[in-house]
């Protein structure tokens, strides 16, 4: 049993931890940048100095917790894309420091890839093939796998990703920010029936996603209304955007899965933190005899236990990256 340091900072959280290759946590890091609240959004040069000040301390603090040293380390390992460039490149040039100094091998992975691999940490024994649904701030995806190592992206999205509606739909509602965990409290005491918003692409044979027209149908549903109309009925009209946005990842999971005849799901992403996408997706998926795994809420947002997780099947395999490899910001899951 070897023992991995990994790193993580493709956006606005860092983060650093120490895992097993028997998927057991050792140590889990996270600092949470809330500099950007104040902006409405990530600002990437912002992300990327935060990193820097933060990289340092949460490793050495990860060491002096756990105890561990150089020498039983036997790996690093960084997600070097999808992501901010400048947040990427902070946590790929420190990860590169130490595989060179400590004389380490390097691990790269795939961001998105690390979602999906959380779910292993608390259920190793999950077996493919399984489809992953990865929804996140930026990205929405069907990945069907094979194995652990061979899969296929059967969906994505066409133009705005499912995290990011909730957020700028937030916003439009005066939510705050990050808006996904806000519209979902909204919605919480809300009725999704309250008004119909548009669900795009819904021809059953078609497996991709698109938002940007829910965007605007929001966009153009407040600015006709009166803000004491909005006050009055705000959880049922975050509910009813909740809903639409959720609508399509649902469906288009559950036929993908009849389609193929997978009876795994595991979904992945910032947005699987969502109560009503768990609920409604358990629900729906065990009443067609198909078991559906997710991450606790803190495996959900952005964590280095889960590049961790992602790196262990390389990490076996003798798949090492050179110490010239870069990072790149390109979308999607993909193998590296």
């Amino acid at each position: 049993m070897k023992q991995i340091l990994a790193f993580e900072s493709s956006c606005d959280d860092t983060s650093v931890a120490l895992i097993n290759t028997n998927y057991e946590v050792i140590c889990n890091l996270v600092s949470t940048q809330t500099d950007h609240a104040d902006f409405g959004g990530v600002l990437p040069e912002l992300a990327s100095r935060l990193h820097m000040q933060n990289i340092l301390h949460l490793t050495q603090a990860a060491l002096d917790k756990t105890g561990l040293a150089s020498e039983v380390i036997s790996a690093v390992a960084v997600s070097v894309n999808p992501g901010l460039i400048g947040s990427l490149i902070v946590g790929l040039a420190f990860a590169k420091s130490l595989a060179w100094s400590w004389q380490k091998p390097l691990i790269t992975v795939n961001h998105m890839l690390s979602h999906i691999f959380a779910n292993f940490i608390e259920t190793p024994d999950i077996q493919p093939p399984f489809l992953a649904l990865v929804v996140s701030g930026g990205h929405t995806e069907l990945v069907l796998f094979e194995d652990l190592t061979n899969f296929e992206v059967l969906g994505k999205t066409l133009d705005d990703a499912a995290g990011e509606t909730f957020d700028k739909t937030a916003k439009l509602l005066g939510l705050g920010y990050p808006g996904g965990p806000a519209l979902d409290k909204a919605a919480s005491s809300g009725n999704p029936d309250f008004y119909s918003f548009p669900r795009a692409l819904k021809r059953r044979e078609d497996f991709n996603f698109s938002y940007s027209g829910l965007k605007t149908a929001v966009m153009e549903y407040v600015s006709a209304q009166d803000e004491a109309f909005i006050q009055e009925n705000l959880n049922d009209i975050a509910a009813s955007i909740q809903q639409a946005i959720i609508d399509p990842l649902i469906d288009k999971t559950l036929r993908l899965a009849r389609l193929r005849n997978v009876k795994t799901i595991l979904l992945a992403g910032g947005v699987a933190a969502n109560s009503a996408l768990r609920s409604q997706l358990a629900q729906k998926a065990s009443a067609r005899g198909i078991r559906l795994h997710h991450p606790s809420l803190q495996l959900c947002v952005d964590n280095a236990a889960m590049v961790g997780a992602a790196a262990i099947t390389k990490f076996l395999a003798g798949n090492f990256a050179s110490l010239d490899v870069n990072a790149f910001s390109t979308k999607g899951t993909r193998s590296l």
